[in-house]
């Protein structure tokens, strides 16, 4: 009997219930993986897209145009001057809802602005047959003004208004307040024809023109402490005349300086002092000056001239050490008579009515134009502009009209931003930042270029560290490092990257920049001991007998530089001392300060590429060793097959292929560098200024907006200002990762066919 025997293989079959089953969740799987991949994508670029657009939302209002229209809207708002004769001053208070006027006439009225129903009248009381001769205003911020009378008096008044809350609802209640006492002060012996006048609670000054004699008088105001009684104390003297009879006289508010206006379009300063000389005399236009205004804290002399041109001047030390009144700049103006000009209360701002009706709005810092707009069909009698810039009262005619003026953010224009200014007390245009300061009168300053400098000056120091130490680093890691050590090495150096960055520069704020300080001859000994000692100990072991080599397991003999790094390290230190004796006096800091003439801060440009480079380099190193180890292996046995060494295969095959991946680690380094914070924060002075010096320290944009963004008011120009820096950087590292995954792309291609 024959038994066939026959092996059969059962079939499979893949379309059962549970088979299709599993397929359909496999799929499931695959659609629900694709959707929240591309969902995350998508996301990513949203988020970015939205910050983008946030950041140029907050920006946007710098750069929106002046207007100016009726306060009521579309309807002009206009009513009859109230009061009789010609306005002297015409002023508007903070709310914008009590205008101010004082005619020739000694009447000072109070009325509302938007309906010129008036609030309250007052008449200068004056002896019988004493007339008012001249007028002058201290400044518009100080709301306070001086009669020149007839008889060589004058009366200092200030408006003020004080805010109560009946029922819940604000009244302001305006009046009047003498400074110094309601009798006249006697400050000449005949007319005053022009008056200048400068003081505070303590002290104060006035200068009369009568006829031609100049005046002064100084009050000095002291409170009795038991009585409470205020004592005044006067002087007077003779000052010394200007070579023409003055048009307009005005005193700096520190009693420093007086200034003339003179016939032909000629200015004249007096200095001030013990021994009061006139020490300049100036062609400020071909034309005569209508104008001549302070500016917002007396530091600059606005001019205006009968051929349209609007000027800026202040006092600049020359070479001499001597204070000479500058042209420093001019403003863009059509050529037509300048017949009213006021200046903002609280900025460096310039409002000006030509004969033709045009007004123009000007900023002194930015350099600017904000607004050029016809306003009325031929000249204005008065103009006054609000505190808060945001109301203009103008008197046309025998007519009062009140308008709305929309004018954020005048202190800003790409000049300011990013080309030298000129600044008040400065010596010549510099790039500043100096975004406060303790009083009302200052001057921003928002020159974004020792921002920007500094931040890449953080970053090359910080590359410049890093770069070499992290490529280098990866390379032997990824091909050289025996797998055993590369499992230990690699994992170390990226737990690196966990450490906050608080904490670098905690350490080297507090503990690296004092010791590079004491040891600054050290540090730089060991940057050439350091590679000397390497190379040396690399050369002698590789002529060592093998018998000792070999002791040491194949791979592991780069653990053997760890000593020698921290001997060369101990060595370049302890010459320091003698090497600071023999070449640098001592103390290396000081003898680059005294000798060189190159400033030493302690916490500076080399201690944050120090503490910055050692945050970069985890990043850098882990990129490029993993760029480096996916090469593939068949790349390198090929090479080393055809005869090639393992350097020449390294350099001519292993890096090429993976330049994508290291050019990337480097453009991601950049930008962690770029973007880093409370390194350069703790680590260096933050201060804003511009020096390659790399012992001078730096402020970063990112800093910046850490450091000023908690104390800036919501909406202000400071603020906004701020929001433009963060958006600098977010372009700037936009343009940069864009074109490096540009190059990337070009490299992948170029190599990708190895």
């Amino acid at each position: 009997m024959s038994i066939e025997q026959t092996n059969t293989v059962p079939e499979l079959d893949f379309n059962t219930p549970a088979q299709r089953r599993l397929r359909q969740a496999r799929m499931l799987k695959d659609k629900l993986a694709a959707s929240s991949i591309a969902i995350g994508g998508i996301s990513v670029i949203l988020a970015v897209v939205m910050i983008f657009f946030y950041l140029l939302y907050e920006v946007a209002p710098l750069f929106r145009s002046a207007e100016v229209a009726p306060w009521g809207g579309e309807q002009e708002v206009s009513y009859a001057v109230p009061g009789t004769g010609s306005t002297l001053y015409l002023a508007v208070e903070e709310q914008a809802e009590i205008g101010f006027r004082v005619s020739d006439a000694g009447e000072m009225i109070f009325f509302d602005t938007t309906s010129g129903q008036v609030r309250l009248t007052e008449q200068l009381t004056l002896p019988e047959g004493v007339e008012i001769t001249s007028f002058s205003l201290l400044s518009e911020a100080s709301q306070t003004f001086a009669f020149g009378l007839s008889d060589g008096s004058a009366k200092v008044i200030k408006h003020n208004y004080k805010a109560s809350y009946p029922n819940g609802q604000r009244v302001l209640t305006p009046e009047l307040v003498y400074p110094v006492g309601e009798a006249p002060l006697q400050v000449a012996d005949g007319p005053i024809q022009h008056l200048a006048i400068n003081g505070n609670s303590d002290e104060w000054a006035l200068v009369a023109q009568s006829g031609s004699t100049l005046s002064e008088l100084s009050l000095e105001m002291t409170e009795n402490f038991l009585t409470g009684e205020v004592e005044i104390e006067e002087s007077r003297r003779n000052l010394p005349s200007f070579s023409n009879a003055p048009n307009k006289l005005v005193m700096t508010p520190d009693h420093r300086w007086l200034l003339a206006s003179l016939p032909q379009g000629k200015i004249g300063v007096m200095t001030l002092g013990n021994e009061p000389e006139v020490s300049q005399l100036l062609e400020a236009s071909k034309g005569d000056l209508t104008s001549f205004e302070l500016l917002l804290g007396g530091n600059s002399l606005i001019i205006g001239d009968s051929k349209g041109r609007l000027s800026q001047w202040f006092f600049v030390r020359d070479d001499a050490n001597e204070y000479q009144l500058t042209h420093i700049r001019d403003f863009d103006h059509h050529a037509s008579d300048i017949t009213n000009l006021t200046t903002e209360q609280r900025r460096k701002g310039i409002i000006t009515l030509s004969a033709d009706g045009m007004l123009n709005i000007y900023n002194s810092t930015a350099n600017r134009q904000v607004l050029s707009e016809p306003l009325f069909d031929g000249a204005a009698d008065a103009i006054a502009l609000a505190p808060r810039a945001n109301a203009l009262l103008v008197q046309h005619g025998d007519r009062l009209s009140f308008w709305h003026v929309d004018n954020e953010h005048p202190e800003i224009s790409w000049s300011a931003y990013w080309e030298k200014v000129w600044y008040e007390g400065y010596e010549e245009p510099e790039y500043t930042w100096q975004s406060s300061a303790s009083n009302n009168d200052f001057e921003p300053k928002y020159s974004l270029m020792p921002l920007a400098f500094g931040t890449l000056k953080a970053a090359f120091y910080a590359m410049l560290l890093a770069t070499p130490l992290a490529i280098c680093g990866a390379i032997y890691t990824a091909y050289f490092m025996v797998p055993a050590m590369r499992r230990k090495v690699k994992p170390f150096i990226e737990l690196m990257e966990a450490l906050p960055t608080v904490i670098l520069g905690f350490l080297a704020g507090l503990w690296l920049a004092p010791f590079m300080e004491a040891n600054l001859a050290g540090i730089f000994v060991c940057l050439l001991v350091i590679p000397i000692a390497i190379v040396l100990f690399g050369f002698t072991w590789n002529n060592m007998p093998n018998k000792i080599r070999f002791l040491i397991p194949e791979g592991w003999d780069a653990a053997l530089l760890v000593p020698v790094v921290i001997l060369a390290t101990w060595l370049g230190l302890g010459l320091a001392v003698p090497v600071e004796d023999a070449f640098f006096g001592g103390h290396m800091p000081t003898w680059l300060s005294n000798e060189v003439g190159i400033p030493y801060d302690q916490r500076n440009a080399m201690v944050v590429g120090i503490a910055m480079g050692f945050a970069v380099i985890p990043t850098i190193f882990s990129i490029t060793e993993d760029a480096i180890f996916a090469v593939p292996k068949h790349l390198s046995y090929g090479s080393l097959a055809l005869g090639a060494t393992a350097w020449q295969t390294l350099t001519r095959v292993v890096l090429p292929t993976a330049s994508p991946g290291i050019f990337s680690a480097l453009m991601i380094g950049m930008g962690r560098a770029v973007g880093e914070t409370m390194i350069v924060l703790m680590a260096t002075g933050n201060t804003p200024i511009m020096d390659v010096n790399i012992f001078e320290g730096m402020r970063t944009l990112a800093a910046n907006i850490a450091v000023e963004m908690p104390e800036s008011e919501v909406g202000s120009t400071h603020y906004r200002t701020l929001f433009l820096a963060a958006f600098v950087l977010f372009l700037f590292t936009f343009c940069v990762n864009t074109l490096a995954e540009g190059i990337r792309q070009h490299l992948r291609k170029k190599y990708g066919s190895l």
